[in-house]
């Protein structure tokens, strides 16, 4: 979306948006998942895992990364990912709201 399209929208709604697009691609849902099953780990602990290559795992690390959904820590010569935790929050406030508008309505 182009940025003076953007402007349209509250800062939450924007926020939101890039994380569900980063999270719109099924490799990147396997990465968190496997992120949230061994905690930390290295690109190549992912490309292990993943029938990807390490390039298409690494862009798509960076994608995560860019929108804040994980981080990546400097260890040595390697970047170590995990979860970052206010992202998650983020999810959850949204769905928790959500959720509680829907409490009392029906279709």
């Amino acid at each position: 979306m182009g940025a003076s399209k953007s402007d349209f929208f509250t800062e939450q709604q924007n926020e939101l948006a890039i994380l569900f697009k980063a999270l719109s691609n099924p490799a990147r849902v396997a990465i968190i998942e496997y992120l949230l099953k061994v905690d930390t780990c290295i690109c190549g602990d992912i490309v292990k895992e993943l029938p990807l290559a390490q390039p298409t795992i690494s862009q798509h690390l960076k994608e995560l990364k860019n929108a804040g959904i994980i981080k990546g820590n400097v260890d040595g010569t390697t970047i170590c990912y995990c979860i970052n935790p206010e992202a998650l929050q983020k999810f959850e406030d949204y769905f928790f709201q959500m959720r509680k508008q829907l409490q009392n309505k029906c279709c």
